[in-house]
């Protein structure tokens, strides 16, 4: 894409209430405009890092079996009153009348309405488990929605559901969760910390929450230093949660499992929180099948959520320096930034498109910044926006035979001969 031709509407200057560094950013960046208190328009470049997000977070679902599918942001009320939780879920609940006067909601989740679907469908044992999920907007009157999208009103989520014959295979397909979860925040370039939790309105015995390590996250964590080396490809999800992990108000020192040089402290942020609540709504929802012996029995249901618009912001809370975003290579809008400094220049131009030309063509998403304006501008936007890597090209350099390449995450330059240009590229992107 060619930075004239898209938008990317960059701003010095942030509203008051943007309190924490990635709401700030985000809008210096023109990722997102806010449209009312906690909820924002998502512009080009912010859609483009959740949907890359968003793919992330489907391919982990879809490696474990679970099955997409898309429920309806409004929902009618009669299923959430059969289940005891219309009137006990509170104001954060936006409660609408549609013109015939039946009451309806936006939802804020989906174990309601997910319930309602499996049981229409699904009678025998011989058919379980299955595990269906949606990536969704959801919709919770926060009283004081603040801090960007990490706290909005509207939120966009991954929300799945398990459906099991008994306790024992749930907790498979709550491990299976667990695990798919950690890979997720993993490729992501996040260290995910997993800590037992409170299973608050969704109800239910068993429950984890997924926080990644940020500087300026907003909890507290202590946990054991073995979670900041998981290796992806050999995750345990029962050794996993034995480690120690807590937040700030759960931790006392003096009860504290493990040796003092095994413990870490740092911050985080939660991006994710996975549940175990038996037969909390199949046996008031009806969901039942016949078991084995032919005796109808209520299903065991375990729902899963990763804010995946949340994650927008986690990320840069994660991954940002003075000059701007640092985006990991796997959520990046663009993966290469090819800056044209002397676009008046016939040579830079020149040069600048057949990188352009070539690297589109081999499938690798490209911003051209082709604009007339400042070599300073030009410089701050693509450290602002986070580009990986940066090819900046200048007439000076050209003439020399040499091409700067800039990594972001690094924050370091190179000269590099111009026939090396490409390969050097390639290497960076693939390592």
């Amino acid at each position: 894409m060619k930075y004239s031709e898209f938008f990317i509407p960059t701003v010095k200057d942030v509203p008051s209430d943007a309190e924490i560094i990635s709401h700030k950013l985000m809008i210096k960046a023109g990722m997102i405009k806010q449209s009312s208190a906690g909820i924002y328009s998502w512009l080009p470049l912010g859609l483009k890092v959740l949907k890359n997000i968003e793919q992330i977070v489907r391919e982990e679902q879809d490696n474990v079996g679970a099955n997409e599918m898309l429920m309806p942001t409004i929902q009618s009320a009669d299923l959430w009153i059969k289940s005891g939780r219309y009137d006990d879920y509170g104001k954060e609940m936006l409660r609408i009348t549609d013109r015939s006067g039946r009451e309806m909601l936006y939802g804020p989740t989906n174990e309601e309405l997910i319930t309602d679907i499996f049981q229409t469908y699904i009678t025998s044992y011989k058919e379980l488990p299955k595990n269906l999920y949606h990536i969704q907007w959801k919709f919770r009157d926060e009283v004081r929605p603040r801090f960007g999208v990490m706290r909005g009103r509207e939120f966009l989520m991954k929300d799945n559901y398990s459906f099991d014959l008994n306790e024992e295979k749930a907790k498979i397909s709550y491990n299976n969760m667990f695990k798919a979860y950690i890979k997720t925040f993993l490729r992501m370039g996040l260290t995910p910390i997993s800590l037992r939790a409170e299973t608050g309105p969704i109800g239910g015995n068993l429950s984890h929450e997924f926080q990644i390590l940020a500087n300026t996250g907003e909890s507290k964590l202590y946990y054991d230093k073995e979670l900041e080396s998981l290796d992806p490809e050999s995750l345990d999800p029962d050794k996993l949660q034995s480690y120690y992990a807590a937040v700030d108000d759960q931790h006392d020192e003096n009860k504290c499992p493990i040796k003092k040089e095994d413990l870490k402290i740092s911050r985080g942020i939660e991006v994710g929180h996975i549940f175990y609540f038996g037969t909390k709504y199949s046996e008031k929802l009806n969901a039942y099948v016949q078991d084995q012996n032919g005796k109808k029995i209520a299903v065991h249901m375990g729902s899963y959520g990763i804010g995946v618009s949340r994650l927008a912001g986690a990320l840069i809370e994660a991954n940002h320096d003075e000059k701007g975003i640092k985006w990991p290579r796997s959520v990046a809008p663009f993966k290469l930034s090819i800056v044209n400094l002397m676009p008046d220049d016939q040579n830079c131009t020149t040069k600048a498109l057949d990188y352009y030309s070539n690297f589109m063509n081999q499938k690798i998403d490209t911003l051209y910044d082709d604009r007339d304006c400042s070599v300073g501008k030009k410089l701050k936007d693509n450290d602002l926006i986070g580009t990986p890597i940066q090819i900046i090209i200048g007439k000076r350099d050209l003439s020399a035979g040499i091409i700067e390449i800039r990594d972001r995450q690094l924050d370091l330059s190179q000269k590099i001969k111009i026939d090396d240009v490409e390969k050097f590229v390639l290497q960076k992107l693939n390592s």
